[in-house]
């Protein structure tokens, strides 16, 4: 190993690791925050409910998920094999995306909140196998390298999301832009 994890991020055996897990990271928070924009500033009339409340009831339907499978998240990802689970997790991100980005465009807030539980659980079963793959990709003495770059790329995904939800759902058709992003983003 050299000194330096960041020529990890130059490997093939972890590059591609790496890149699907911060879209991944990326793309929930772009949903989930231009999610509560859109709620507070146009949907709570149509939802009939204060604005607070219903944010505040999006940020527990994200977790909820996490709490009710994410022992069995574990279990399916020692049991199975690692890149196979992988791939199921993100084919349902794509169609929990598409479901996500019809839900924006329809503007429906219970269905937005319907979706981001689903999210909740897509990702609960993305979190155990982000990090029980790593052994399989990296050498012994590149582990505590691969996961400080999960994690501060996580950290940086969860940022950018963040922010790029916050400002495209303002913009003119950012209903529009947000929906396509999602999709292509998944």
């Amino acid at each position: 190993m050299t000194g330096n994890q960041f020529h990890l991020l130059k490997t093939k055996r972890f590059l591609p690791l790496f890149i699907t897990f911060f879209l991944g990271a990326a793309n929930d928070n772009f949903f989930r925050h231009a999610m509560v924009i859109l709620i507070l500033y146009r949907l709570t009339e149509q939802a009939e409910i204060d604005g607070k409340l219903l944010v505040t009831l999006a940020t527990g339907v994200f977790i909820l998920p996490f709490f009710l499978f994410s022992a069995t998240a574990g279990q399916l990802a020692d049991k199975h094999e690692k890149s196979g689970v992988i791939r199921w997790v993100k084919l349902a991100e794509i169609v929990i995306m598409m479901l996500g980005a019809a839900g924006l465009i329809i503007g429906d807030a219970y269905f937005l909140l319907f979706v981001l539980f689903l999210m909740g659980a897509q990702s609960s079963f993305f979190g155990p196998v982000k990090y029980s793959i790593l052994p399989l990709h990296l050498k012994q003495d590149e582990l505590i390298s691969g996961n400080a770059l999960m994690a501060s790329g996580t950290f940086a995904a969860i940022l950018f999301g963040t922010i790029a939800g916050t400002i495209f759902i303002m913009w003119h058709d950012g209903v529009w832009i947000v929906s396509a992003g999602v999709v292509i983003t998944a």
